[in-house]
């Protein structure tokens, strides 16, 4: 975990671009040579449940990657979430040629094309709408940058980058993080032996299999089905089944591939799911592949959770991860949904693009309420501070507050949302990618739901997905949802639970 959170220092230290640098949206984490994840940096949990299946999917495609060679994904088919999240992996050799252990992190990039600036637009419906795939392309070949053939790929396609040298400056950042690993692991290996360093990678999982099996055993037997709907209607069903020290999770009847860009692709819903099965084991362990060992899981092929090749997905990894979580949080009776979004705004102009996530209500559990203002779940970056996005961008915020008894009453509240006013100082193409904005964060064991959130622009509603040309000076306001609340309003919380813990990494996002 420490030689991931030194390569994310790395990253951040290098990279271009505001996601990378002041957003913080990258992870970084270390794989066995099968592509099993073994440790990660408290990065962003969307991108490392998916990564595994990123790195087994070059794998499949390269079962011997030649020494020195650096490869980049995004494609959503091969274990990609969404476009403008670029995966880099370096598998790392002996003096043999055969692959020790492989190194990866994911950046999110300011732009790889689509239809919209930043790359996440609200109306795609093919996977070409939203921007250039890159499918295992080789960025490295023989310890040298294939300069060329980077900047051909992000040409390609309908809908190019539209500034492929940051998207270079970044990929190079990225790489670097990954040589950064290298050397690390190379030291932490001379201090023992290669095959010590690597014995520890299999134990490391199998402690997180064996806490995961005994947290499972703990449940409650028999079957729990539990259902909500995205906006449109589109229905997120999980059925949880605990039997004999094995949880079984169906997402039988969950709605058909998305026409629109709701699909979440096979590995963002198995990141969904590491997650929240991460967040039964109440011990500071790495998330990684071993604590799916006690887990069956059923996706539906062709569904909204593992559409067919070339559907558009740019909501589904942000919006639609987020309802999975709290479907499967509710299966267990474990919390009350949070905001159920990353209230994703993308604001640009013909050589400028800027992208956040906003955060909100966190859902209350038995134990203490709701957090307020922070992102939940699936998403874990910061927010760009004020200073840099003025002086970067023309952008003035003016409003960014607590948006009061927006959260769910209960016996504990759900927490509260925010309120974010944003003047444009030049006109601007609008970009909003949004749930929550006509259905509520629910309640659970009695509590109340959260209030929806809502999107303005000068005062006139907007939908939760839109894009507009907005003239300078205009006002976009979003009020993002609150979190629910858990058990009935009015009953008073025990001694033990009134003062929430310091932290509950398990169930609410940093």
């Amino acid at each position: 975990m420490s030689i991931a959170t030194q390569m994310g220092t790395v990253l951040e230290r290098t990279a271009v671009s505001t996601n990378i640098r002041e957003r913080r949206d990258f992870s970084c984490a270390i794989f066995d040579a099968r592509g099993g994840l073994v440790a990660n940096a408290p990065h962003i949990p969307v991108h490392l449940g998916a990564m595994g299946e990123t790195v087994r999917a070059l794998l499949a495609a390269h079962p011997q990657p030649p020494p020195g060679t650096v490869y980049a994904t995004n494609d959503p088919s091969a274990g990609g979430s969404h476009l403008p999240d670029i995966t880099v992996i370096t598998p790392v050799h002996d003096d043999a040629g055969r692959v020790l252990y492989i190194l990866a992190n994911r950046g999110h990039h300011a732009d790889v094309g689509g239809l919209t600036p930043g790359s996440m637009p609200p109306a795609s419906r093919t996977l070409a709408d939203e921007g250039v795939a890159l499918r295992h392309l080789p960025l490295v070949e023989g310890g040298a940058l294939a300069r060329a053939r980077i900047l051909a790929a992000l040409a390609a396609g309908p809908h190019p980058a539209r500034r492929p040298l940051d998207n270079l400056a970044d990929l190079e950042a990225q790489i670097a993080a990954n040589q950064a690993g290298a050397r690390l692991v190379a030291l932490a290996m001379a201090r023992s032996s290669p095959a010590t360093f690597l014995a520890h990678m299999a134990h490391v999982q199998a402690q997180a299999a064996a806490l995961v099996a005994r947290a499972v055993a703990a449940l409650p037997p028999g079957t729990r089905r539990f259902a909500d709907a995205l906006d449109d209607g589109s229905p997120i069903v999980a059925t949880v089944t605990a039997d004999r020290g094995r949880l079984a999770i169906d997402f039988t009847g969950s709605a058909p591939a998305h026409p629109g860009n709701l699909n979440a692709p096979r590995a963002v819903t198995m990141a969904a799911v590491i997650y929240v099965v991460r967040a039964l084991v109440g011990a500071p362990i790495p998330l990684n592949a071993g604590c799916l060992a006690a887990i069956d899981v059923v996706i539906p092929p062709g569904s909204i959770l593992d559409p067919p090749p070339g559907a558009a997905v740019v909501a589904g990894n942000v919006e639609t991860s987020q309802r999975i979580v709290d479907v499967l949080l509710g299966a267990l009776g474990l919390a009350a949904a949070s905001q159920g979004t990353m209230n994703n705004l993308t604001l640009g102009g013909a050589d400028w693009a800027y992208y956040e996530t906003i955060g909100g209500g966190a859902g209350a559990t038995a134990r203490a309420p709701g957090a307020s203002a922070v992102h939940t779940h699936m998403t874990n970056t910061r927010i760009t501070d004020v200073e840099l996005l003025e002086a970067r961008f023309p952008v003035r915020v003016e409003r960014f507050a607590i948006r009061a008894g927006s959260g769910g009453r209960g016996r504990h509240r759900g927490g509260d949302g925010v309120v974010r006013s944003l003047r444009l100082l030049a006109p601007a193409e609008l970009a909003l990618v949004t749930q929550r904005r006509t259905t509520a964060p629910f309640g659970l064991a009695g509590g109340e739901p959260g209030l929806p959130g809502r999107n303005t622009l000068d005062g006139a509603l907007l939908p939760g997905a839109t894009h507009v040309h907005a003239p300078a000076g205009a006002v976009l306001t979003v009020e993002t949802p609150g979190g629910g609340g858990h058990g009935p309003a009015g009953a008073s919380p025990s001694l033990a639970t009134e003062t929430p813990p310091a932290s509950d990494p398990g169930l609410v996002g940093a």
